[in-house]
C-alpha cells in the first residue's frame, strides 16, 4: 500500500456514505456525493478525539443495519443512516453547542449535496435529538438514531471499560473532581429515563446490560 493510500479516508466507508446519499436523493440530480463524504471523515478523524471517531461512526451505521435487519418499519432508513454521519461531524470537548452546530453542518451540506429541504430538516431533527436520546415515542427515526448512538453502553466489560477510558482522554483538560461530578450527572440523567432503548430490538436486547454498566460506573466514581 502507497502512503497516499493509508491516508486516503476509509474506502468502505466512503462507499457507505455515497450509497447513502444517492438513495436519499432517490433519482435526483446532484453533486458528486465523494467530497462530503471525505470532508466527513476528515472532521471524524481530527486529533482531539479519543472515542468520537471514525471507529464510533462506523459502530453507530452497524447498529442501524443491526436495527434495519429486525423487519419492516416506518423508519425512514436513509435519513436516520445521514444523521448519524453528521452526529458527531463537530466535536470539540470543551464546547456544549456541538450538535446543534453537526445539525447546522448538515443544514448547509446536505442542501448543497441535492437532497430536498424536508429531508434535510429531518436530517438536523435528528441530530439534534443526540442531545438529550430522548425520542418523542412513536419517532421511529429518532428512536433508531438514538438507540444506535447508546448501543455502546450495552458492550461487554472489556468494550465498556475502553469507551469510558477514551471518554476521559477527551476530556484530560478537565480536573479529576470536576470531570467525575459532571460524568456522574450524565449517568445518573441517563439512568432516569424510563428506557434507555426505545426500539423493541433495542429493548430487548441491550437495556439490562446497558444499565449494569452505567450503574457499575457510576459506583466507581462515587468510590
Amino acid at each position: 500500500m502507497t502512503a497516499e493510500e493509508e491516508r486516503a479516508p476509509d474506502r468502505e466507508l466512503l462507499q457507505r456514505w455515497t450509497s447513502t446519499l444517492l438513495a436519499a436523493r432517490a433519482g435526483r440530480e446532484g453533486p458528486d456525493p465523494d467530497p462530503y463524504g471525505r470532508n466527513l471523515l476528515t472532521r471524524w478523524a481530527e486529533p482531539q478525539r479519543r472515542y468520537h471517531t471514525v471507529d464510533h461512526l462506523r459502530a453507530v451505521l452497524d447498529r442501524i443495519d443491526e436495527l434495519a435487519a429486525q423487519g419492516p418499519s416506518d423508519a425512514e432508513w436513509e435519513l436516520v443512516r445521514l444523521a448519524a454521519w453528521f452526529h458527531d461531524a463537530v466535536y470539540r470537548p470543551d464546547r456544549s453547542e456541538n450538535e446543534e452546530r453537526s445539525a447546522a453542518l448538515a443544514e448547509k451540506a446536505l442542501t448543497e449535496a441535492g437532497l430536498p429541504a424536508r429531508d434535510v430538516t429531518e436530517v438536523a431533527r435528528l441530530v439534534r435529538l443526540t442531545i438529550t436520546h430522548d425520542p418523542t415515542p412513536g419517532d421511529t427515526s429518532g428512536e433508531i438514531l438514538c438507540d444506535a448512538d447508546l448501543a455502546i453502553l450495552a458492550t461487554d466489560r472489556n468494550t465498556y471499560a475502553g469507551y469510558t477510558s477514551a471518554v476521559r482522554e477527551e476530556y484530560a483538560f478537565v480536573p479529576d473532581d470536576a470531570f467525575r461530578a459532571g460524568r456522574a450527572a450524565v449517568l445518573r440523567q441517563l439512568l432516569s429515563l424510563p428506557r434507555l432503548f426505545r426500539t423493541p430490538y433495542g429493548a430487548a436486547t441491550w437495556e439490562e446490560r446497558a444499565r449494569r454498566n452505567l450503574e457499575g460506573e457510576l459506583e466507581s466514581l462515587g468510590a
